[in-house]
């Protein structure tokens, strides 16, 4: 008898429950722009090419029911899409028929003119529920396929505020991801059968979402360019993400049963030119936008003698942002000069050094400024730069005319041991002249100390300002080309200007 009522039960269950429905995913994240297949210095392949992705997503799209999304960072990076101010990006992605994109930290850096218009031209929704005050975007969507209902909730990094311009988040507010995940989660109430957070929050915050907020099944992320070959499973979530520059496609396969998700497969497809086909109508777009670059950017501007390492350089020094940051001194004639690790994209291979070689390794339309600051101002500066051990933040130095030692495991504000400028012992009360960008001027990366000092109203050579130089009309990267045209031969090397203490 008991047997017979287990059965009755099991029977009446499978009746009344919905039938198993297996779904795709495929998703790509931190594009930047990269639309043309490169090889990455160590690599000894050529990887990417949006071309190439997309016709694997053709593919894999013809198998079953596919949702193909951004997790952003899209629209800015490499020269491709930045000379068109993301209009490229957007173009190709249409023609793909993305499902949806969420906003990345780097779709404000050409400003909110600029990116208002980039959203009315997307065909697909583009998601942010935690930004307020930024006309297009949704806080989320709902999209059902083969009868599944799937609610897709927009993330972006609350520290987009101070990772962009300020002038490019102005009159906007960033609220707490968690917080606006859980308010869209009780929006939507169980009127879903799947919730994916499309997310460019970084790995470890994508982590923490899924111990703080309850009822996301997936999240697709971005931001930390992590090669997550395996999906990763928090609590119930399970966390994807796809490397970065559309060198990998990710794909996540689901079979979902009564507002669950019964299995899952995940894996990271490489794009690797020389085994797959292109997409016909994906080239035709890459090489349109191409060579109106071309045009601009194939010009020789001089020749690197060894490879220009941007690898690490948010944790540590490399001989690019030595460069950069020398480049900075001698053309501003400043006592000493500091950049930020995350403000270098990639590397620069041995060999001839192209105008849009430099543009790609230097992205942002920096300008440079030259302010007054007292030694134990410089020092404080410095250890806001060695305050994050993880890299997870781009605000490492990359300097010039300084050294310093450093103990990483000294209390954060405390962990420089030695300071010198030109071999000598840095002054707290003297006065030194710091070449800069003004992104940090403003406060970027965390270099609210900058806001403070410009603060100040002393009078410095009938000057009520620390700010000596300010060329709103030259950028750093036109530095840059000058300096390399001028030397012709490039040759850098790490020299312990940053050194750990042993």
């Amino acid at each position: 008898m008991l047997f017979l009522f287990v059965d009755f039960f099991l029977c009446t269950f499978t009746t009344w429950a919905g039938e198993p429905v297996q779904i795709r995913l495929l998703y790509l994240n931190d594009f930047h722009g990269f639309a043309e297949p490169y090889q990455p210095i160590g690599s000894p392949n050529k990887l990417g090419g949006i071309s190439y992705l997309a016709e694997e997503v053709n593919r894999l799209r013809a198998k079953r029911p596919t949702l193909l999304l951004a997790a952003g960072d899209m629209i800015q990076g490499n020269p491709w899409a930045n000379l068109f101010e993301g209009k490229s990006t957007i173009e190709a992605m249409n023609a793909m028929n993305f499902s949806a994109m969420v906003l990345g930290n780097h779709e404000f850096d050409f400003g909110q003119e600029v990116l208002i218009k980039v959203i009315g031209e997307a065909q697909f929704p583009v998601l942010a529920a935690n930004v307020h005050g930024l006309p297009g975007i949704k806080p989320y969507i709902v999209k059902e396929i083969s009868g599944i209902k799937i609610a897709i909730i927009g993330l972006v990094t609350e520290t987009t505020p101070s990772i962009t311009h300020p002038k490019n988040v102005e009159g906007l507010f960033f609220s707490s991801a968690p917080d606006s995940a859980q308010k869209v989660l009780t929006e939507l109430g169980v009127r879903n059968d799947l919730v994916i957070v499309l997310s460019h929050l970084g790995l470890p915050a994508d982590r923490r979402l899924s111990k703080a907020v309850k009822g996301i099944q997936i999240i697709v992320g971005g931001h930390t360019h992590t090669r997550i070959e395996v999906p990763i499973k928090v609590n119930e979530t399970i966390i994807v993400q796809a490397w970065e520059h559309a060198k990998v496609l990710g794909v996540l396969d689901l079979t979902i049963q009564d507002r669950k998700v019964i299995a899952y497969e995940g894996k990271l497809i490489d794009i690797r030119p020389d085994r797959l086909e292109p997409d016909l109508l994906l080239a035709e777009i890459v090489n349109r936008y191409k060579n109106q670059m071309d045009a601009i950017l194939d010009e020789v501007i001089g020749e690197a003698q060894v490879d220009l390492q941007a690898k690490d350089s948010r944790i540590q020094e490399t001989n690019l942002g030595n460069l950069v940051a020398d480049a900075l001194r001698e053309k501003t004639k400043a006592d000493v000069a500091l950049i930020n690790g995350g403000g270098l994209q990639t590397g620069i291979s041995k060999g001839p050094i192209y105008r849009k070689d430099l543009l790609t390794a230097l992205p942002f339309r920096n300008q440079p400024v030259i302010l007054r600051v007292f030694g134990r101002e410089l020092e404080d500066i410095l250890e806001h730069g060695l305050s994050d051990q993880k890299g997870t933040g781009g605000q490492f130095p990359q300097v010039s005319g300084l050294d310093l030692t450093y103990n990483p495991f000294a209390p954060s504000g405390q962990r420089i041991t030695s300071l010198l400028i030109q071999g000598k012992p840095v002054n707290p009360d003297v006065l030194y002249t710091l070449a800069t960008l003004d992104f940090l001027a403003s406060g970027g990366d965390g270099y609210i100390i900058f806001k403070k000092i410009l603060k100040t109203t002393k009078n410095f050579s009938n000057d009520n300002s620390r700010i000596i130089l300010f060329d709103a009309g030259k950028e750093i990267r036109d530095l840059m080309i000058d300096y390399i045209k001028e030397r012709k031969q490039i040759f850098a090397e790490v020299e312990g200007r940053i050194r750990i203490e042993k």
